[in-house]
This record gives structure tokens, sequence and C-alpha cells, in this order.
């Protein structure tokens, strides 16, 4: 018997996937009171004061032009990221598809309309609206690549692969992964 065997393989706890942020996304177009609308739900949602986005060029098919607001989006941190992901995972029944995870660490999947989520009743006021949930998953060390003093490249190690990050999902929020 060696050494080795006998002894478990520590955890390097370096090596932990973890959630960053979860970004809540609403696209409504140029229509500025269902942009407005968006907002109220999005504020209500996660309690949390929504960022009005503008689009970055002009599309004449869509009659959107250069700077004008279309869309709206959250950001979401610790406890509150974690607690939002599982009721929007609940939203769409724990399912979520395999493409939907890149290499990078982050997963991205949509919920076609807010009703959806649990706990949430309709409001006429509001009206229906979908959304897309991204979540952004990190190993401890990920700040070097971020900060402004001493920035650095992350190691192979560092970057959640999409394996890593379909793993993750499955044991901690229990998501099937379909193809």
């Amino acid at each position: 018997m060696s050494v080795e065997s006998s002894v478990e393989k520590k955890r390097n706890v370096m090596e932990e996937v973890r959630v960053e942020k979860v970004v809540v996304h609403i696209s409504v177009g140029g229509d500025w009171e269902r942009l407005q609308k968006a907002v109220k739900l999005l504020e209500i949602l996660t309690g949390r004061k929504p960022v009005v986005r503008r689009a970055k060029k002009t599309i004449k098919a869509f009659g959107i032009s250069r700077k004008q607001p279309i869309s709206t989006m959250v950001t979401l941190r610790g406890e509150e990221a974690e607690e939002f992901l599982r009721r929007a995972l609940e939203a769409v029944d724990n399912k979520v598809k395999a493409s939907s995870f890149d290499g990078m660490g982050n997963v991205a999947f949509g919920i076609k309309e807010h009703l959806m989520l649990p706990g949430v009743k309709y409001d006429p006021e509001i009206g229906v609206f979908g959304m897309d949930v991204i979540v952004h998953l990190v190993k401890p060390g990920y700040r070097v690549k971020l900060r402004r003093y001493r920035r650095s490249r992350l190691g192979k190690r560092n970057i959640v692969t999409r394996e890593e990050a379909i793993e993750f999902m499955r044991s901690r929020f229990g998501v099937e992964v379909v193809e």
C-alpha cells in the first residue's frame, strides 16, 4: 500500500466553480411605453434598479435608430443571483440546452413569459414579457484578468470549461442538460 493511495487527494479550492453574476435582460425594441413597463417589471422581479440600454447602430428594417433606448437589464451578484437563478431554472423545468453553454463559463437561456417564474402573477398594467438570463461562472483568481493594477492573463486551469460549467449546473442546481 503506497502513501498516495491511503491519503485522499485534497480538493484544490482555487478550482471550485462559482456563480459570478446573473444578468437578466429584456429587449423590447423602439417602443418607449413598453420599455418603461419592462423596467418596472425587472424592478419588481429582482428588487434592483434596471439600466436602460441603447442601440449601437441603426437598423431601418426594425425601425431602430442609433442611440435609441431599446432594452433594459439588471445584474445580480451573490445570494440574490443564485436565488433568482433557481427561480429562472424552475421556469424552464430545470432543462437547459447543451448549446447554451460556451467555452468560457457562460450559460444563457430564455424564458418565454415572465409569468412562468414561480410566485409571479399577471398584472394587466405591465403585460407579458420574455427575458434572457445569462449566467457567468468563474473560479477564484478570475479577478487578475479584470483588475486595473498588475492585470495578467489567466492560465488554462483558471478558465471554466464547458464540461465544468455543465457539471456545476447539474450538481449545484439540478439542471438537466438537453441535447
